[in-house]
């Protein structure tokens, strides 16, 4: 059967004018993602990602590590996270005492993103993308990755929102699982799944060998 290893994006950076980049340790966890599975001897017969910056640095930074040619990437929109600024804007105008403003903390904000996340999901608020569309395109893409011929093995690389997505449409939880799901995911972290006749199964979720031994453990991130 097809087996599926999804990994989110290495660490972005937070804070500055252009999140979407990885930040100089995200390009060290996808590299050392890379040397790991080439020290264990693993190899790809397909890689696809997202088409944000994070997503195709992240790719090319494993490629790197596996010692492969990054030019054997395929990009795929659907993988792509969604709008989270869009989201937090509606939620937002329909919230306002809830926002944490200026110069909240990074806690703060990844509080509200989830209470936003609450809110999209119960169609309590209405942003570019819809909760359903954002359900379908996941829905879509993981099909397409599922169809694979047996045996192969592919590397994903996407998003936080999109892997718990995923994640919430095999095991068949509740919307409300997401946004839980969602602010677990480490960067650069490894769900991995297989694919049958009855469908996509789940192995094991969010692990980050490569980030494991003593020395790492401090790069082990989530944005």
């Amino acid at each position: 059967m097809p087996e599926i290893h999804v990994v989110r994006h290495g660490q972005a950076s937070f804070g500055s004018d252009n999140y979407d980049q990885l930040s100089e340790l995200g390009w060290q966890q996808a590299r050392w993602l890379g040397e790991h599975w080439a020290a264990d001897g693993q190899t790809f017969d397909r890689i696809v990602c997202g088409d944000l910056q994070r997503h195709r640095e992240t790719a090319q930074g494993i490629c790197e590590g596996l010692e492969i040619d990054r030019g054997r990437v395929e990009i795929f929109p659907q993988l792509n996270e969604f709008d989270f600024q869009g989201v937090m804007a509606a939620y937002a105008e329909k919230s306002p005492q809830a926002s944490p403003g200026h110069g909240a903390s990074r806690a703060d904000y990844y509080r509200f993103l989830k209470q936003a996340m609450h809110a999209w999901s119960a169609g309590e608020i209405q942003p570019k993308e819809s909760w359903q569309q954002f359900e379908q395109r996941v829905e879509e893409i993981l099909g397409v990755i599922a169809a694979a011929a047996s045996g192969s093995r592919t590397l994903v690389v996407s998003s936080g929102g999109a892997i718990a997505m995923m994640v919430r449409q095999i095991l068949g939880a509740p919307a409300s699982s997401v946004p839980q799901l969602n602010m677990q995911i480490k960067n650069t972290a490894i769900s991995h799944f297989f694919a049958g006749s009855s469908g996509v199964s789940l192995h094991s979720f969010n692990h980050v060998p490569h980030l494991e031994h003593r020395e790492r453990r401090e790069c082990i991130t989530y944005s």
